[in-house]
This record gives C-alpha cells, structure tokens and sequence, in this order.
C-alpha cells in the first residue's frame, strides 16, 4: 500500500488472501462468517488502519483482553495498589464494551509459552502485563502475532508497547525536594536495581539533589543490602544522614518506629518519606509522609489505551499518571 493512501477492503482482502466480498462480510459482522475469519480480518483491519462505516452491536469480538497481575505483589505490600489498578482497569472495560479476564499469576511463571497457552485459552487478542516487564523472547512474540500489549505499572524504554506508569521521576523530584526545603542537605535513597519504572525514581531523587548545591545523595541498592541491614546501619550513624527517601511505603513503613518512635536513638530531626500512599501509610504512627499514586486512574488508562490500539492507532503511548505529596508526620526539620 502506497505512503499516505487509505487502507481499503481491497488491500484487507490482498494482504490475507481472501475476497473482497469476504472482507466486506467479516467488518459488517454479517451471519455466514466464521468467528477466526472475522476476527482474522478485524485484526488486519485495524493494524491497516480501516475505518469501518460498520460499527459493531454491543461487545466487539476482537476486544478481549488478559491482564496478568502478579501474585506475590497481589497478597503482599503491594495488594492494595494493584487491587485499586484492577478496579480501575474493570471499571474501564465495563465501559468500553471490553470483555477483561484478570488473572493472578505468578511472576517467574510468565515465560512465552505460558503467556500462549492463556492467551489461546482466553481467545485475547490484547494483552495487559501489570508490573510484570516481558522478557525478548515474550515481547518478539507479541509483536510476530500482533498482539495488543499494554504494561501497567511499567514502562518499555525500548517504546514497543504502551504503557501506563505513576510519574516516577517527577514524584521522587518532589518528595526529595521535600525533604530538601525541610533543611535536610544529606539524604540517602533506598531503591530495587530492576524495574525501569523504579529507576526513574532513582533519577527523580539524584535529579533534585543535583538541582540543590550544597546537597549530598546516597544511593542503596535492595539487592545488595537488605532493608534490616540499612536499618541497623543507620541506627549506627554509618551514612551520617538526616533523612531517608524509600522506593516504596511498604520498606518506608518498618523503619518508622525503629528510627521515628518514641525510644528512638534518632529523634528529634530525622525524617523518613515514601512513595505511593498504600494504606499502611496511614496507618504507621506516626502517619507516614509519602507521595500519592492515583492508582485506579492508572487502571482506566491501561484499558484506554488498550482499546484505541484494538481500534487500530498504531502509536506507541506511554501515559504518566500525576502524583501529589501527602505531608504526614514523618518529615521534619533536622536539628
């Protein structure tokens, strides 16, 4: 098909080898046509970019999606944020006429041919990996079969996939600049080698610190130390900080009394601020300081984008969703 010239039935019917009349049937959702048929040219329809003057009745069948969420992240720290990401994301689909099968997974069982057999099992053709990132043999996969992938909670640097994520970097800017406007000039940011998503954060905080002269940043890294371990350490004065800027509420939480409590050896002034306003958050005493992810908005961005892809825009998204600063009890002015 020429640069800029339309997709018609005709180049739909050439690229699969069928008849116009076929083409016309199957985008019509005409009796007569196999489902596989249907869908097969529905798909090529969209990834062509057709716009059918046939809009379908009720539910498409070529908008079914599976979303994997991982199980340890589903029942442990993080249960609430992924459940809010889920109600989002079912909220969406109801919405949008999408049919979403959520289902927890294990993550080191994500390999390609798991991700096969669901999708086959399910009869998706879009796809939604919630903090889970594909591996390049999954993500060759999805691309070789046109399969609709959408990361939530995650990010594709390579830009293969959309993805919907919390403004990682802007809200580590903010919650270290935070600390920084508190008077602390000597801040440690405790953080996971891994994820791109939490290697923004990382980028947030040693962006902020360099924006602030006279400020000093200290990187440790979960992998390698473990959160018992940091805590001791400060608790012995060998990072001779002020504050803490942890990756997550769930690690932020369990050092709030050891280092915040009334018994503490580092009251007055130390400060400690998380990131993602989990329930725990308010319910540590004192009420952690924190940055909030909205994230049932982030669930009905997921499936947003979903659906245009399913609808045939062929751009790759990567949609942030905004955060905001949640000033508890646990940042104060060092002495």
């Amino acid at each position: 098909m020429a640069p800029g010239k339309r997709a018609s039935q005709a180049d739909i019917a050439a690229k699969l080898g069928v008849s116009v009349s076929t083409v016309s049937r199957a985008l019509a959702n005409e009796i007569g046509i196999s489902d596989a048929v249907r869908g097969e040219v529905q798909r090529v329809a969209r990834m062509m970019g057709y716009k059918s003057k046939h809009p379908p009745a009720g539910i498409r069948l070529d908008k079914r999606a599976l979303a994997l969420v991982p199980i340890n992240s589903a029942v442990g720290n993080l249960a609430s944020f992924y459940y809010d990401i889920v109600g989002g994301m079912r909220a969406q689909a109801d919405a949008l006429g999408l049919v979403l099968d959520v289902r927890l997974v294990n993550e080191d069982l994500v390999t390609l041919d798991f991700v096969r057999r669901q999708v086959a099992k399910t009869g998706a053709n879009g796809l939604i990996l919630a903090g889970i990132d594909p591996d390049d043999a999954l993500a060759q996969w999805v691309q070789d079969n046109d399969l609709t992938l959408v990361l939530a909670n995650g990010s594709d640097p390579q830009m293969r996939f959309s993805s919907v994520c919390p403004a990682n970097f802007y809200g580590a800017y903010l919650a270290t600049q935070h600390l920084i406007d508190a008077g602390h000039r000597k801040i440690l940011h405790y953080t996971y080698r891994h994820r791109p998503t939490i290697l923004q954060r990382r980028r947030g905080f040693e962006a902020a610190i360099a924006a602030n002269p006279g400020t000093e940043g200290i990187v440790v890294i979960s992998n390698e130390h473990t959160s018992k371990d940091l805590l001791s350490d400060l608790l012995d004065g060998k990072y001779d900080v002020t504050a803490v800027f942890c990756w997550n509420d769930g690690i932020a939480v369990t050092m709030v009394e050891s280092l915040l409590g009334q018994d503490s050896p580092m009251r007055p002034g130390f400060s400690i601020i998380g990131f993602d306003d989990l329930p725990i958050a308010g319910m540590a005493s004192p009420r952690l300081s924190t940055v909030r992810v909205d994230r049932e908005a982030l669930g009905r961005g997921v499936v947003r984008l979903l659906a245009n892809r399913l609808d045939g825009e062929l751009a790759v998204q990567q949609l942030e969703i905004g955060v905001s600063l949640i000033d508890g009890e646990t940042v104060h002015q060092p002495i």
